[in-house]
This record gives C-alpha cells, sequence and structure tokens, in this order.
C-alpha cells in the first residue's frame, strides 16, 4: 500500500514525543514553541503540571486550560457541580485558572487570547491578569469567578489588575500566563501567607519581553531533556 507524503507529514506531525504525568505532547507541539507561535492547551498543560511539581503542595491547584474552559462554559449547574467538585476548590489557598476568549464548545482548542485568572485565599481575591493592552479577557475571567464563587469564597472579590505586563506581539499571551504563574507560585512558596496585602505585584518585573523569549527557550529545553530520560526512570 501507498502512502502519501501528506499523510506521512501529518503522522509525523502527530508523533508522540513526551508522556509527562496526564499531559501527552506531540511533535507539533515542538514546532509551536520554535517559533513564534501561539500557545496551544497541551504546551499550557505540560507547564502547568510541571509547575506542580517543583511546587507539590496541596494548597496550590494549577487547573488544566480544558477544565477552565469546561467551568467557564458549561451550561448544566447540576453537571458542573459533579465536575468541580473533584477538585476540592474549598479548601486550595491558591488557584491559577488559565483564560481562553473561546466560547464554542465544539470547537477544540479554540480562540485568540490568553491570560490568568488568579484566586488567593488569604487575600479573598480573584485577580485577572491579562498581556493584551485591551484587557481582551475581562468578560471570560469574570465567567470563570462567577461560576466558581459557589465553591471558592462565595465573598471573594473580583480586580483587574491594570499593571500587568503587556506583551509587545500577537502571539506570546499564552507565554506571559505562564511566566506570571510561575511568579506566583514563587511568591507563594516564599512568602504567601504573609503578603496579603501587597500579593505578588512586586515581582511581575521580572516578566519583560526578553524574559518571556527566553522561557520559551527554556521550555523547549525541558521538554527535549525529559525526552532524553530513559521511559523507566521519567
Amino acid at each position: 500500500m501507498r502512502v502519501g507524503i501528506g499523510t506521512m507529514a501529518k503522522s509525523k506531525a502527530d508523533e508522540k514525543i513526551l508522556s509527562y504525568k496526564d499531559v501527552v505532547l506531540r511533535r507539533t507541539d515542538l514546532d509551536i514553541l520554535n517559533g513564534p507561535n501561539y500557545l496551544n492547551d497541551r504546551t499550557i498543560e505540560f507547564y502547568f503540571s510541571y509547575l506542580s511539581s517543583l511546587f507539590p503542595s496541596d494548597d496550590i491547584l494549577l487547573v488544566p486550560p480544558s477544565i477552565a474552559f469546561w467551568i467557564k462554559e458549561c451550561p448544566d449547574t447540576a453537571s458542573l457541580k459533579d465536575f468541580v467538585e473533584p477538585l476540592h476548590l474549598s479548601r486550595r489557598k491558591l488557584i491559577l485558572f488559565p483564560i481562553n476568549d473561546n466560547s464554542d464548545v465544539c470547537m477544540a482548542e479554540g480562540g485568540n487570547h490568553w491570560s490568568l485568572l488568579a484566586f488567593d485565599r488569604n487575600s479573598n481575591v480573584f485577580v485577572h491578569h491579562d498581556s493584551s493592552s485591551w484587557c481582551m479577557n475581562e468578560y471570560h475571567s469574570k465567567q470563570v469567578y462567577k461560576v466558581t464563587l459557589p465553591y471558592t469564597s462565595s465573598n471573594a472579590t473580583y480586580r483587574e489588575y491594570p499593571n500587568t505586563p503587556k506583551q509587545v506581539n500577537g502571539y506570546d499571551c499564552g507565554m506571559y500566563v505562564l511566566a506570571i504563574a510561575r511568579i506566583i507560585c514563587q511568591w507563594y512558596a516564599s512568602s504567601g501567607t504573609q503578603d496579603a496585602g501587597t500579593l505578588w505585584f512586586s515581582h511581575l518585573e521580572q516578566v519583560s519581553p526578553s524574559a518571556v523569549s527566553e522561557m520559551r527557550d527554556d521550555i523547549l529545553g525541558l521538554i527535549k531533556g525529559l525526552m532524553a530520560v530513559p521511559k523507566s526512570v521519567a
């Protein structure tokens, strides 16, 4: 049987290159990180999972993109309760939600923009970090805030943080989500229970266009390094 070149190319692109915890990365994910490209769900889920291993604590929950999306768009309140309760949101001290502007439940990995919604229980506040100058995801982040209030803290407040570091191109929004998520986890691990007033805001100055570009290369190197680890060890 003859296999077309197009079929072979697609097969190569879909090739599984790494299984990390519950995340499976494919060749296309490396291609995304290699160039000036918008991050997909898998790449964000991988790095969130990696951060969870760096900061292991039942107090911290980094929500995978697919779960954050379903929380935002689930049309049935009853089924949402069954879906959310296993996350134990009520006992988490820090929760990070990746926010995407996709509203179509029939379109996997849709949308055009990522942002980050963080809940800190010590200060009882949801903070939305949007790297676009127009705060493109405000509506979507507020949807997650409203839906999760019964499961997190019924009287928690919401705020947009206007001094969130801004991207300088049209594709790095996902990278800013990862960079800010890392900053918040580092902050919480070092002094999060003591800084209810100032939160992590002063640390965000570390997130710059050059730092984000370097981080993209670092994540690519991290994946390649994990690929080189024997399966019996990984």
